[in-house]
């Protein structure tokens, strides 16, 4: 009679488990840490890769990953995916973003073959609320980890993540570096657990934190499904000033010379203007500038310079305001003035010439006073 209830009980057990089960192949659970690689099982292939295809759900539209065994190049994450042997999907170098739904299907001449075979991945982050590498002693830092999971179905109900592993007995906690796990009766921390799947700690450093390690872990019925290690590189506060200070002074080096390698060439053109200017100027000063002792004028005198002068012979032309007062008409034999010979300076040499009524009347504009 004891046998026949044990094996009745056998029974049920059995029934139980093929009605809640809600396909034919069991849903699979992936946990991995960001940064790690992780290759996602594909449990229906048939006997090549040519049938498979991988497709991708997270929280925006499905994303086909792999078409007839070939990856899809028009994807973000095309060069970390590859596909194994076994028709398995590799992740290189995984992110929080790569969380969600991953289903393996086979097409046979354009005919699924079999059942989905679906691949949850959860992605365990850890994060700092301080963007620096190191951290001075005395300094408080808080550490995020978060799980980030895709919405379960479970009963034709959507779980969130909280409500996912509430159920499922998953917990996410933080040990330090003896493997003991940080709990709020330690005054030094301060934790957070307003949600399942993000815990914080808040802590400030001391000297002897430098190299400390705290990890992040994800359990499953007291077995670590995965974690992540956050490493404190603790800084000393003098260090830190004179780094902050030789920063200083390198950028203000840097300033200088890149003002200087973009002056130097508008400095040098501006002397080589000045130059030039200058060179002309002297050139004009002495052309203007002669010193006549002749009986007519003595002293310095200003001259106006022109290649050629309106009259034949003549080399330089007085203004009435400098000789009028030398200056006599003479009669000639035909009647015409003519100018005297004792008046014209030898330093000028110049002789007399007779000037008909033309060449008398020197245009204005070519008088020099």
């Amino acid at each position: 009679m004891a046998d026949k209830c044990h094996l009745c009980l056998l029974g049920l057990i059995i029934l139980s488990s093929l009605l809640t089960g809600t396909s034919g192949v069991d849903d699979a659970h992936v946990f991995i840490s960001s940064g790690e690689n992780v290759r996602l099982p594909c449990n229906n292939h048939l006997h090549d890769c040519k049938s498979t295809t991988w497709n991708y759900n997270s929280h925006s539209a499905a994303v086909e990953l792999i078409n007839s065994g070939e990856k899809k190049k028009n994807t973000e994450r095309h060069e970390r995916l590859s596909l194994g042997s076994d028709c398995s999907l590799n992740i290189k170098n995984i992110t929080k973003e790569d969380y969600g739904l991953y289903t393996c299907r086979q097409y046979v001449n354009e005919q699924q073959q079999g059942t989905d075979d679906y691949v949850f991945l959860h992605v365990l982050h850890v994060s700092s609320s301080s963007s620096q590498t190191e951290i001075s002693a005395g300094s408080s830092v808080t550490l995020y980890c978060q799980l980030y999971s895709y919405p379960y179905s479970y009963s034709h109900s959507t779980l969130s993540c909280d409500d996912w592993i509430h159920s499922e007995g998953i917990q996410l906690f933080w040990v330090n570096q003896a493997g003991v796990k940080l709990t709020i009766s330690d005054t030094r921390y301060q934790m957070s657990a307003s949600r399942l799947c993000i815990g914080t700690v808040t802590t400030t450093l001391l000297n002897e934190d430098d190299n400390r390690e705290w990890r992040c872990e994800v359990t499953h019925r007291n077995q670590v499904k995965t974690s992540v290690t956050y490493t404190v590189k603790s800084s000393d506060p003098a260090q830190t000033e004179d780094s902050w200070i030789a920063e200083s002074i390198f950028r203000v080096i840097v300033i200088i010379v890149e003002f200087a390698v973009f002056a130097a060439p508008t400095v040098i053109l501006l002397q080589i203007i000045c130059a030039r200017r200058a060179e002309r100027k002297n050139l004009q000063h002495q052309d203007e500038i002669v010193m006549n002792t002749s009986h007519l004028v003595n002293g310095e005198v200003t001259m106006g310079v022109r290649p050629p002068l309106p009259v034949e012979g003549v080399d330089v032309i007085l203004g009435n305001n400098l000789a009028a007062s030398q200056y006599q008409s003479v009669p000639s034999p035909d009647g015409v003035s003519a100018p005297r010979d004792d008046l014209y300076s030898p330093e000028c040499q110049q002789r007399p010439h007779r000037l008909d009524e033309t060449q008398r009347q020197i245009p204005s504009e070519d008088l020099v006073t």
